[in-house]
């Protein structure tokens, strides 16, 4: 079972809540860092990694003698990353998604198959939790290619726990696609509704079921509870604010080890999403 725990803004707690539920699980589970352009679950879990490898992608290369400047390769390209001016043909390699479509109109055999590293895909094992996570190269625009190398690491035979990006961008879009659940994390401020709808409505629209976890439950106003109740979006689970909770955090202690008893409610969450999918 994939379980994405995601945001629709920064500073929810998202990380808190998805290596809290990695540490309480009681079978075998995979935490999986999808945040690549600032992963730091290894921060909470510590994970001792045993191997890492460089993400590239594909890119055009012009072999200047061989190309007739048709404009087939300029015209399929819906990212812009090709331009022609006159005879002369110019790829923007920082631009390129790697569709490929403009290896396969170009009939003059004018493109040469090149690469561009994206970031490092680094593998362990934090105690009994296999962890994966993506750091995606500093400069580089796109970090989905990359992220979807992190969540094809996915192992179908344990619970997958993927700690989304914040936000619902393509990233977000990309790390949720697939996962049979989606805990939202948010807090009671007009902010985190406003994020929270906005994330809501993205499952809406891939049919994904959700529940929302609000963390420092006890500030702010009670209109994400009631708007939940209005979405029938169940309330998995509310963490209280406490200041040893942020003192741990900001020391790189994870939730469990600073509140131990809540390893138990993150364990009732996951034992009643795997008993709803079953």
């Amino acid at each position: 079972m994939q379980i994405a725990v995601a945001s629709g803004k920064g500073g929810t707690g998202k990380t808190t809540v998805s290596t809290s539920l990695a540490l309480s699980c009681d079978t075998a589970v995979q935490y999986l860092d999808c945040d690549v352009e600032e992963p730091n679950g290894h921060i909470f879990l510590n994970p001792k990694f045993d191997h890492s490898e460089v993400i590239t992608a594909i890119i055009p290369e012009l072999d200047e003698e061989k190309c007739t400047a048709c404009g087939k390769c300029r015209d399929i390209c819906n990212y812009n990353a090709i331009a022609q001016f006159g005879e002369n043909v110019m790829i923007f390699p920082e631009m390129c998604h790697s569709c490929l479509g403009c290896f396969r109109v170009c009939e003059d055999d004018a493109l040469i198959s090149a690469t561009r590293e994206l970031g490092v895909l680094e593998s362990g094992m934090a105690g009994d939790i296999e962890f994966v996570h993506g750091t995606v190269r500093i400069g580089e625009a796109m970090g989905v290619p990359l992220l979807k190398a992190v969540k094809k690491k996915a192992d179908p035979e344990k619970i997958t726990i993927i700690d989304a990006p914040p936000g619902t961008s393509c990233s977000f879009v990309e790390s949720i696609n697939g996962a049979d659940y989606v805990i939202l994390v948010t807090e009671p401020t007009p902010f985190g509704l406003h994020d929270l709808k906005l994330a809501v409505e993205v499952l809406q629209n891939f049919n994904i079921p959700g529940g929302i976890i609000i963390n420092r439950s006890d500030l702010g106003d009670d209109k994400v509870q009631a708007f939940c109740k209005e979405q029938n979006l169940p309330v998995l689970m509310e963490i209280p604010f406490q200041r040893k909770i942020a003192e741990g955090y900001a020391r790189g202690v994870n939730l469990i080890d600073t509140v131990p008893e809540l390893r138990k409610d993150f364990n009732d969450v996951l034992s009643r999403l795997i008993a709803e999918r079953v």
